[in-house]
Parts: C-alpha cells; sequence; structure tokens
C-alpha cells in the first residue's frame, strides 16, 4: 500500500498535456513529461509550461522527439535507476505509446465514427469504409487496426506522413530506414523518424513471429535500419496504403480547403487530407481523423490561408478568429494570462537525474 508511481512520458506535443490534465494532483501518483525544445508549437509549450499540479515536472530536452522517447525507453530498462526508486517505494509507469493501454480509447473511436456513419445512413451497417489517419508514431492507426482485429468493417487504413516520411517509404518498399535528415515542420507532432507502434503490428503481420520481430527491432537499433520479409510486406500491403505532404503542399491542402467550404484544417489533418485525396476511391467512404485545432498552429495556419501575421501567437490567434469568423477553444485564449510554472531545458543525458529529482520532490 506503500507504493507511489511516477508516470514517465515523452510527448511529440499533445500527449504530454493531456497526461498532465489526467495526472494532476492524484494521489500517490507522479508524472513527468518531457519534449522537445523547439519541437512543438509555441501554444503547445505553453499548455505544458503553465500546467498546476504538486506533482508535475516538466522539462524541454536538447533534442527532437526520438531523442525523449529513446531515452525515455532506456529509463525503463534502467535498473540502477530502478533500485533507486524501489528504495522509495516508486514504480514507473508511461501514458504515452510506451504504454499500450493508451490505445484503448482510441479504438473507441473507430467504432464511434463507424456508428456515426450507419446513423446518418451514409453507409449501411456492415459496409466497408476506409480510414485516413495523419501520423508519426503510428499510435493511432494501430488503434484502428486493434478495432479491424476486433471485428469492425474496414477495408483499408491511409496512412498519412509529412516531410519526415519513414512510414511511407516503409509502406512502399518494406524498408525501414532511419537514417535520413530530419526534417521540423509545420506538423511538429508528426516529425518522428523511430515510430515506436510499427512493432505491434510487425509482431500481426508476421503471424506473431516473435523472433523475427525482435530481430528487426535490433537492426533498427545497431544499424538504422532493417528490411521485412514479402511475407509480412504482402499482409500489410492488404490492408495499408500511404502518402506524405511537404510543408508546401500542406499549405496548399489548408488553403484549398478554407476556400471550398470555410473549414479550417490543423497542419497534420491538412497532411492526412492531402493523402486521403490521393488515395480515396468511390466504393468505399473514408473518414478523416482529425488531429487537433488549427488554433495550436495558429502562425502556421494563418500564413498558409492569409499570409504571415504580425504580433505574437495570441495576437495571431485573435487575426485566425477574425478572419474565419470561427472560435479559439477558451483554454487556450487562457493561455495568455497563466505563469509560467516549468522552464527546465535539459540534456538528454540528464534525464535519468531528472527523474530521480523530481521523483524524491514529489513523494517528499
Amino acid at each position: 500500500k506503500d507504493e507511489k508511481v511516477m508516470i514517465l512520458t515523452a510527448t511529440s506535443g499533445d500527449t504530454g498535456k493531456a497526461a498532465l490534465a489526467g495526472f494532476q494532483d492524484v494521489e500517490r501518483i507522479g508524472i513527468t513529461v518531457f519534449y522537445p525544445d523547439h519541437g512543438v508549437s509555441e501554444i503547445q509549450r505553453l499548455q505544458m509550461a503553465t500546467q498546476k499540479g504538486n506533482n508535475v515536472a516538466i522539462a524541454a530536452i536538447k533534442g527532437n522527439f526520438d531523442d525523449a522517447q529513446s531515452k525515455v525507453k532506456e529509463l525503463f530498462n534502467d535498473q540502477e535507476l530502478q533500485e533507486q526508486l524501489k528504495k522509495e517505494h516508486i514504480v514507473l509507469s508511461s501514458a504515452n505509446s510506451i504504454n499500450i493501454g493508451r490505445l484503448i480509447p482510441q479504438v473507441v473511436y473507430y467504432f464511434y465514427a463507424y456508428q456515426q456513419m450507419v446513423k446518418r445512413k451514409e453507409i449501411t451497417y456492415g459496409e466497408e469504409i476506409d480510414f485516413c489517419i495523419p501520423t508519426g508514431n503510428f499510435g493511432n492507426v494501430l488503434a484502428g487496426y486493434y478495432a479491424k482485429l476486433m471485428g469492425l468493417p474496414i477495408h483499408r487504413f491511409i496512412v498519412a506522413c509529412n516531410a519526415n516520411h519513414v512510414l511511407h517509404d516503409f509502406l512502399t518498399t518494406g524498408i525501414y530506414d532511419r537514417n535520413r535528415d530530419f526534417h521540423k515542420t509545420i506538423s511538429p507532432s508528426m516529425d518522428i523518424l523511430i515510430s515506436s507502434n510499427l512493432e505491434r503490428l510487425l509482431y500481426y503481420a508476421s503471424g506473431k513471429n516473435c523472433g523475427a520481430v525482435t530481430k528487426w527491432m535490433e537492426e533498427l537499433r545497431l544499424h538504422g535500419r532493417y528490411e521485412v520479409d514479402p511475407k509480412t510486406m504482402k499482409q500489410i500491403r492488404s490492408l495499408f496504403v500511404s502518402a506524405y505532404a511537404n510543408d508546401e503542399e500542406c499549405r496548399s491542402r489548408m488553403k484549398l480547403k478554407y476556400e471550398a467550404d470555410g473549414y479550417v484544417l490543423d497542419p497534420h489533418t491538412a497532411c492526412g487530407y492531402h493523402a486521403m485525396k490521393r488515395h480515396q476511391d468511390k466504393k468505399h467512404p473514408c473518414v478523416l481523423l482529425a488531429t487537433a485545432s488549427p488554433y495550436k498552429f495558429c502562425a502556421a495556419v494563418h500564413e498558409a490561408l492569409f499570409g504571415e501575421a504580425n504580433g505574437d501567437e495570441f495576437a495571431i490567434m485573435a487575426s485566425l478568429e477574425k478572419h474565419t469568423g470561427t472560435l479559439a477553444p477558451k483554454q487556450l485564449k487562457k493561455l495568455c494570462d497563466l505563469p509560467l510554472l516549468h522552464k527546465d531545458v535539459i540534456e538528454k543525458d540528464a534525464m535519468k537525474e531528472y527523474v530521480w529529482k523530481q521523483g524524491k520532490r514529489v513523494f517528499s
């Protein structure tokens, strides 16, 4: 009964804030979140940096999301850290893709979307549909795959990537290769080269061949690349297609969609819209999973729709509201009045010490 839990999470933008809010001041639970310095939007940063709670800790790391996620995984396997925490009756858990439980609510979204299409008489019950999902870490896509395994009538998945299109290249060639330039884009939550959830798909697609998956992951760790066998790729390609949009294409899709019907896309969903237009067929209705409010990425959205705007993030937010006639979420507008509570910026090699210190602080 003395056991305490430290939630340890790496975020590319959205998961961190959601986890922080969910665990704020929960008894016997602490949460430490790492995010890439200058690797999330300013609004996403402020959502985390203004987070209240005596049990929360947030730090930017000098690196990208892959650095943060890889280091967090290392910490879960660090025996020295585990022993240190054990003496304080602290165990580690996670709230991002490292914890497969995170996918459970996402599975529900697919069933809900299908139910709504049936209710609206856009499809008949049992009819197969497509889903298009913007992704970097492959989590939301994997949730959809689990929904299909559970019986949801899904024809295929359209995987949408940005300029960091390592997943698109894999689905096209069967070769996963992270040995490439890392691009910072206007869709930062998808700026990922190590898609951790893909490992889980490989397990099923290979016929639950643990030996093969272990070999591929070891090759990825040692050499930064692996190639799967033709049989496994045939299984994957029977369900997954992909496309990617660079920043210019992303901006173009945002502008075209807005001019067509006044809908304001965020940059991630715009990547998805681009991929959907590339692959959508007439036989199967397609659901595009929107990923975030455009007001988390005001500068990028404003530039795409109306050109660059002057002022800080909140001035641009107001301008975007005025031009589009839409309203920014109240929680985002309030961020400008909240004090900055978390300003730590650390080296990735300092993450272990940071977790230890935060564990001692939170549970002292």
